[in-house]
């Protein structure tokens, strides 16, 4: 079938988006490891740990005393239970298993809560740089991104002025992601906090994309759901995937007003329905049990960091801010572009991944037309590999 074809055959809403710039990269990554080619791969945004054991033998456990079929579609109880108690425990939040939804991944937590909110001619408040599927689920539900520059020698700080000239009207819901992907920035906790009230006020929701959110390097961990009278538009949205290494496991939950969380439960209803039974008894384990593991990973990122900016510092020309969460650098590259051909970020991160075998994401992905992002969670080796083929290819540039 030919693209126009397609392109006539297809609804508009899905020739609104386009395929995940981190997926594609990945994929293309993929065909040259199949062809034999060492590859020092930044693409992806996966813990490198294996899922701690525990986890897994409650899966196992599951498996064998045959919990293997159908739940409810929000989630078993317990699981449920286990959610709200643990956000409860970390920041003082109250809500009760019914204002809670379990889901196939954190993305699906957000693309559902995006599609019960927004309708044509609502806009979004997205700051940027902001994780690659969020322009992409907005339009698919027929809203409107509305973009926040925000400044980089500020460490990408996001304030409640800044939020508050971008509103209008039109304005249904802002999303806000921290610890950030791409740039691993953590909002300080006034920042969160007066945006959600401000919100509040205006009778906006605030999405809140919790994935990294026990992965702050500062010592503290803070979500804006703390604001808890602010509760009726504040939506918390989570992951197990990256505090428990738990991304094929596919494992993620919204915590919100109850209205809503039934709005998401009954679009799942009718697409995914429940998410894996087995899943659901191993998200019991991570979330109940210790959280040593995840003081663990967290603090052998922090010194991944260190080791990845350490060698950037060798490559003349590139700049990075230093990040305070999460697992990603978002380097700019502004020095390079002009130079050996190559005038985009993204012609950079082609030659970068076909001359010098080094995966990164070129930041137009994420709004932003002079940076790369790379994920340091990875061996050491694999960081010290990537940055001499770096420092090598950028060298050749001149």
């Amino acid at each position: 079938m030919s693209t126009t074809i397609a392109t006539k055959v297809l609804s508009d809403r899905i020739n609104r988006i386009e395929v995940s710039a981190t997926l594609a990269i990945t994929a293309e990554a993929l065909k040259l490891k199949a062809q034999g080619i060492d590859l020092a791969d930044f693409g992806a945004g996966e813990p490198h740990f294996s899922t701690p054991e525990h986890i897994k033998a409650a899966a196992i456990e599951a498996i064998e005393k045959n919990f293997t079929r159908y739940t409810n579609v929000a989630g078993i109880p317990e699981v449920r239970k286990a959610i709200v108690d643990r956000h409860a425990t970390d920041f003082g939040t109250n809500y009760a298993a019914d204002e809670c939804v379990f889901t196939a991944g954190g993305k699906l937590a957000i693309f559902n809560a995006v599609e019960v909110l927004i309708e044509h001619g609502d806009e979004v408040i997205v700051p940027v740089p902001y994780w690659v599927s969020y322009k992409d689920i907005i339009e698919f539900a027929g809203g409107t991104p509305v973009f926040v520059e925000t400044d980089e020698a500020e460490n990408f700080r996001v304030t409640v002025e800044m939020i508050e000239k971008a509103m209008s009207p039109k304005t249904k819901a802002i999303i806000l992601n921290s610890p950030s992907n791409p740039s691993g920035a953590v909002m300080p906790a006034e920042d969160l906090y007066a945006i959600v009230r401000l919100a509040h006020e205006r009778g906006i929701y605030v999405l809140l994309d919790e994935c990294y959110v026990y992965l702050s390097f500062n010592g503290e961990i803070v979500s804006g759901a703390s604001v808890t009278e602010a509760k009726e538009h504040v939506i918390v949205l989570g992951s197990l995937s990256k505090t428990y290494a738990m991304t094929g496991w596919r494992a993620g939950f919204a915590l919100g007003p109850k209205p809503i969380i039934g709005a998401m439960s009954k679009l799942q209803s009718q697409s995914t329905s429940n998410a894996t039974s087995m899943v659901q008894r191993a998200s019991i384990a991570a979330l109940s049990g210790s959280q040593q593991c995840v003081s663990d990973m967290r603090a052998d990122y922090i010194k991944l960091r260190d080791r990845i900016l350490e060698g950037f510092k060798t490559i003349p020309g590139l700049t990075c801010t230093v990040p305070e969460g999460a697992f990603y650098v978002y380097p700019n590259i502004k020095a390079f572009l002009g130079k050996g051909g190559i005038k985009t970020a993204s012609e950079l991160a082609a030659k970068l991944l076909s001359e010098a075998h080094v995966v990164v994401v070129p930041g137009e992905a994420f709004g932003t037309d002079e940076h790369i992002r790379l994920s340091y969670a990875v061996s050491g080796d694999v960081i010290d590999k990537g940055v001499e083929r770096m420092r090598e290819f950028f060298a050749k540039l001149g």
